[in-house]
């Protein structure tokens, strides 16, 4: 089974995790239609809400960033999960790395990272920025954007095609949609205090 049709059999709602997931499930048992009520806690719903409008700031930095913009073409589409490109990151919440981070461009990536709201959460995609790839030992480049911000999803490939970086943002999806904590507490969701306490990241 290649990728493209893993791909397309994630595309439909995922198994239920919590009980607020089969409220958009028509078959099956709808606490909805037997008892006309649902019941769930705010942690399960926000980040139900969380994982089907995340808003991507874009930093493409080399080669990566062109499968990036395959992703959000027609064929692959990531409108259709709720993921919208957003050019300005006190927009955003999700920040997707993409290509070979330079010394000198590592502040501008803290300084953008700095500037999202929490809760937040970074993709790594493609092999510089993972651990600095074919130019690993360059003396000017940065040996994986996870010494200057935390990441949650790797993305590997050199490049990573179209795909696997939309298999990596359904990989998010579904961390946020297991994390129990309260997004918008102190040290919840996708911040730094929240990665202290949480899995480093995962590999899509």
């Amino acid at each position: 089974m290649g990728v493209s049709e893993t791909i397309s059999g994630l595309m439909h709602n995922p198994l239920p995790e919590g009980r607020l997931d089969d409220i958009l499930r028509p078959e099956g048992d709808n606490p909805l239609l037997q008892n006309g009520f649902v019941t769930t806690s705010m942690d399960v719903l926000w980040n139900w809400a969380r994982t089907g409008s995340m808003w991507p700031m874009t930093f493409g930095l080399a080669c990566c960033a062109v499968e990036m913009m395959h992703a959000g073409a027609a064929r692959l589409d990531l409108d259709r999960y709720g993921v919208v490109f957003r050019p300005s990151p006190r927009q955003s919440d999700v920040m997707i790395v993409a290509g070979t981070l330079c010394n000198k461009m590592a502040p501008a990536l803290r300084k953008v990272y700095d500037q999202m709201p929490d809760p937040k959460w970074v993709i790594s995609m493609g092999s510089c920025a993972n651990g600095g790839g074919y130019y690993h030992y360059s003396y000017s480049v940065v040996r994986g954007c996870d010494r200057v911000v935390p990441v949650d999803v790797y993305v590997p490939g050199c490049p990573p095609t179209a795909e696997a970086l939309v298999y990596g943002i359904l990989q998010l999806q579904k961390k946020i949609r297991r994390s129990a904590q309260n997004p918008f507490a102190p040290g919840g969701g996708g911040n730094e205090a929240g990665h202290a306490t949480m899995n480093k990241g995962i590999v899509a």
